[in-house]
């Protein structure tokens, strides 16, 4: 997101300077999250994570939350940079041969298993993120998530041509919403881990990436069949 370059905290008045801030705290919200989850990251530890009071940072984000939220469309616009490269490995070796959607699911379902910040914050949008702010805070996010979403369904066509834009649309928030239900049993807290060691719970064990791209499957080759 930024450099490493220390930024003067003292002073913030050009419009670089508050860029920089925010930018800082993102960046201090990414680091704590690759440490634990969003429900044990509280206001105070960000603010003393970036060097802030906690009276700064509300001056650029209202709640932690709106933190995360920014965040996360932040970390989906950054995906979505990479994303047309992780598709293209769907890409049949024939030029003019269609792409199998399968395929495709296969490719998106690695490319998000590669992001597991992008991940983190999905499986924390319904059940953390969205409480404690505003009801303008959360229409912005949502606007801007929506053209972001819009922007997937449209790489998503490029490869599974034979999906309208609706259909489209439908499997980037199936896609969603299975990346928010499989993430968390995918990366279990170290006791889940340990109890899962025993041979008969083996079958329990998540793979996000092989689950994700066997839902993603499923969902392309029934709206396919709706079409």
């Amino acid at each position: 997101m930024t450099d490493d370059r220390p930024i003067d905290f003292q002073r913030a008045r050009s419009a670089e300077q508050r860029q920089a801030r925010k930018d800082a705290i993102l960046k201090a919200a990414a680091e704590l999250l690759a440490e634990m989850p969003v429900s044990d990251i509280s206001l105070r530890e960000l603010s003393r994570r970036v060097g802030l009071s906690k009276t700064n940072v509300v001056r650029y984000f209202e709640t932690r939350e709106a933190v995360f939220f920014e965040l996360l469309n932040r970390t989906f616009e950054e995906w979505l940079e990479d994303l047309p490269g992780d598709l293209a490995t769907a890409a049949p070796s024939a030029p003019a041969a269609p792409v199998p959607p399968e395929a495709v699911a296969d490719a998106l379902a690695r490319s998000l298993a590669c992001r597991p910040l992008l991940c983190d914050l999905l499986s924390s949008l319904g059940t953390e993120l969205e409480r404690n702010i505003s009801s303008e805070a959360v229409r912005e996010f949502k606007l801007d998530n929506n053209r972001l979403q819009s922007r997937l369904a449209s790489l998503l066509r490029q490869h599974a041509t034979a999906l309208t834009q609706p259909a489209a649309r439908e499997l980037v928030a199936l896609a969603i919403v299975v990346t928010a239900g499989l993430w968390p049993f995918a990366n279990p807290s170290p006791q889940v881990v340990e109890a899962l060691e025993d041979p008969r719970l083996a079958h329990t064990r998540v793979d996000f990436a092989e689950r994700l791209s066997r839902a993603l499957r499923i969902a392309i080759t029934g709206l396919l069949s709706l079409e």
